[in-house]
């Protein structure tokens, strides 16, 4: 397990599969705000919800400079399928491996009727031009959230 990330550290770096195809890297990403968002699986409710809520807001996210990407474990076909059935418009990255997860602490165990298991907290990291965390969110509850990281990306 490596170190808590909180703001002001440097994010980790990834490069994965994307959906569409081809990759997405955050180092590819620098001279933007990135709104780095996990969540446990496509097409469940809050994930869909969430996703949308991004989407809606694109045009907002953009014009502040930021790209919104969400990352899961689900394969990039799957991501494919999710994006069509809701016309999503953020990029979604496949980390099949969990290695992404691991590092930025969100592949944790989880309690569901009294039966534990791994799996990814939603969290949200908004990592700034420079590749350094400007903000996180943990344990994420879906209503709301999204507005809370807009204002965030424009202050």
């Amino acid at each position: 397990m490596s170190e808590e990330i909180t703001a002001g550290t440097t994010a980790p770096d990834f490069t994965l599969p994307r959906d569409g195809g081809g990759e997405v890297s955050l180092s590819a990403l620098r001279g933007q705000q990135v709104v780095l968002y996990f969540y446990p699986r496509d097409d469940t409710p809050g994930c869909t919800t969430e996703a949308i809520g991004f989407t809606e807001h694109g045009a907002a996210f953009a014009e502040a400079g930021a790209v919104v990407v969400g990352l899961s474990k689900d394969t990039v076909a799957k991501h494919d399928k999710f994006i069509a059935k809701h016309d999503l418009g953020v990029i979604l990255a496949s980390d099949a491996e969990s290695t992404t997860c691991e590092d930025y602490g969100v592949w944790v165990e989880k309690n569901m009727y009294g039966k534990k298991s791994m799996g990814i907290e939603r969290a949200t990291f908004l990592i700034d031009a420079e590749g350094v965390v400007k903000q996180v969110w943990r344990k994420v509850k879906v209503p709301g959230h999204v507005e809370a990281v807009l204002d965030a990306v424009k202050a």
